[in-house]
């Protein structure tokens, strides 16, 4: 479980190219079948989730998921922690050039340490689960004053074999014109590292705020898990 190597070797130029030009990136298989079954056993372990909501209640859509408690399992810590200095990285480049004095910390603890000081305090990494007819309407992850502008999503279930449907979609909101919609189709493993509220588009002016919607398209059958990592905590 070396994550710090796995996303070392991916092709961080790429992904940081996408980011700029389509607001998201998907990357090869960074996590193995064992463990994408590993995280999908967890679902059932009430005692490792702080919360559970059930999207129609709510109006977000048809499905459910949970939010983990601290401490994270070591998969996902792993990955939050080694996925997010290159993020940084990146997101201050955004910053740059949008011309805001947003500085983001260089690591994770960092991050946390600023997101408890502005009483953000509850982990967000969570598992997602749909069933045949469920979906996730367009919205964005804000829980509080610091907000990371990246964030992922890893997909646990087999794409045509466990599950039919259920593309990942991002929309973009675009000035006096209408948005831009992408269904992004992925296999058991693999990544979208996506924006969370925003990404940096060039005008003729120079760069503004394109705002960016995610959501999950209606799942045809079958069962579709996937792991959400959101850099900064919940209020």
């Amino acid at each position: 479980m070396d994550f710090k190597a796995r996303l070392a070797a991916l092709d961080w130029p790429a992904i940081e190219q996408s980011l700029w030009e389509l607001g998201y990136a998907k990357t090869p298989p960074v996590l193995t079948p064992a463990e994408c079954t590993e995280l999908i056993a967890l679902y059932a372990d009430d005692r490792r989730f702080r919360s559970r909501v059930e999207m129609a209640r709510y109006k977000f859509g048809v499905g459910d998921y949970q939010y983990f408690d601290a401490p994270l399992p070591p998969l996902v810590e792993a990955l939050r922690v080694h996925a997010y200095p290159p993020l940084a990285a990146i997101a201050n480049r955004w910053e740059a050039a949008l011309g805001t004095a947003t500085r983001h910390p260089p690591d994770l603890p960092s991050l946390l340490a600023l997101c408890r000081r502005r009483g953000q305090t509850k982990p967000t990494p969570l598992l997602l689960h749909y069933e045949a007819g469920g979906y996730n309407c367009l919205h964005q992850d804000l829980y509080g004053d610091v907000v990371f502008p990246l964030q992922l999503t890893g997909f646990l279930s087999r794409r045509g074999v466990d599950y039919t449907g259920g593309e990942f979609l991002l929309v973009e909101a675009r000035p006096r014109a209408q948005s831009r919609g992408e269904a992004v189709a992925t296999e058991q493993g693999e990544i979208v590292i996506f924006t969370t509220r925003y990404r940096p588009a060039r005008g003729t002016r120079g760069y503004y705020r394109a705002v960016m919607r995610h959501g999950v398209s209606r799942v045809r059958s079958g069962s579709r898990y996937t792991l959400g990592v959101i850099f900064h905590d919940a209020q």
